[in-house]
């Protein structure tokens, strides 16, 4: 697959050339929303809505600031050219690791639409309809030993791959129960090669685990076994 640029307006697209419908469908939510084919998915600041367009599952996330910095806008970044913009990176990366049989969702399109020095940004991925966050099937009571396991071994085969992931966390791990394990969300991720960094990636994930157990559960046997799936030297966060 090759990304194609394609320009409407103020906006730039970025896209996959072989959808079977225009892409700029996909980012109105307005007319899907009247037609009854979004889904807003509670929690992520309402970043994310579920799309179903002619048969096929999307998810959309735009990209909003969180911390301070959404004190002065919730959704607009500085301009410093499209092609580091992130929705255009974040795809771009994506197609990358497909390419590289890496498993995460099928890059589908991206929309940066300009306002002077900042712009505001989409982005578009298959939908994984079969799986869910590995933190909310393990809040559930679902997740099993292999869940974790698995997750463990799709990290490291990303760590192989030298690709560092920005934001590790349990909720951007998506099992299925059978097996397949994806990772989610890689805006700000890179390709910096294996180094000292996959340790700190590490960490942030059983940081995560241990601000989910919140005091009520036992997140250090998930996280070893996690750890055991990776082959990583367990180190106590």
């Amino acid at each position: 697959m090759s990304l194609v640029v394609t320009g409407q307006g103020r906006s730039t697209m970025l896209h996959d050339p072989t959808l079977t419908t225009d892409p700029g469908r996909l980012f109105d939510l307005e007319s899907l929303a009247a037609a009854g084919r979004v889904e807003q998915v509670r929690g992520g600041r309402g970043s994310v809505s579920f799309l179903e367009l002619a048969g096929d599952h999307f998810v959309l996330r735009r990209y909003l600031r969180g911390g301070l910095a959404a004190r002065l806008s919730n959704d607009r970044y500085a301009w410093l050219g499209l092609e580091r913009t992130r929705p255009f990176r974040e795809l771009r990366l994506l197609e990358r690791l497909q390419a590289l049989g890496l498993p995460v969702p099928r890059p589908v399109a991206a929309r940066v639409t300009r306002h002077g020095l900042t712009y505001s940004g989409e982005l578009v991925t298959r939908r994984l309809l079969a799986a869910e966050p590995l933190g909310e099937r393990w809040l559930a009571g679902r997740a099993v030993d292999e869940d974790w396991l698995a997750a463990g071994r799709c990290v490291r085969r990303f760590h192989d791959a030298g690709v560092r992931h920005a934001d590790l966390n349990a909720n951007n791990l998506m099992v299925d129960g059978l097996g397949g394990v994806w990772l989610l969300d890689l805006d700000r991720g890179c390709l910096p090669g294996p180094g000292r960094w996959q340790h700190r990636v590490l960490q942030r994930l059983a940081r995560s685990l241990r601000k989910l157990a919140a005091g009520e559960r036992s997140w250090e046997e998930p996280w070893q076994l996690f750890m055991l799936g990776h082959g990583a030297v367990e180190e106590r966060p």
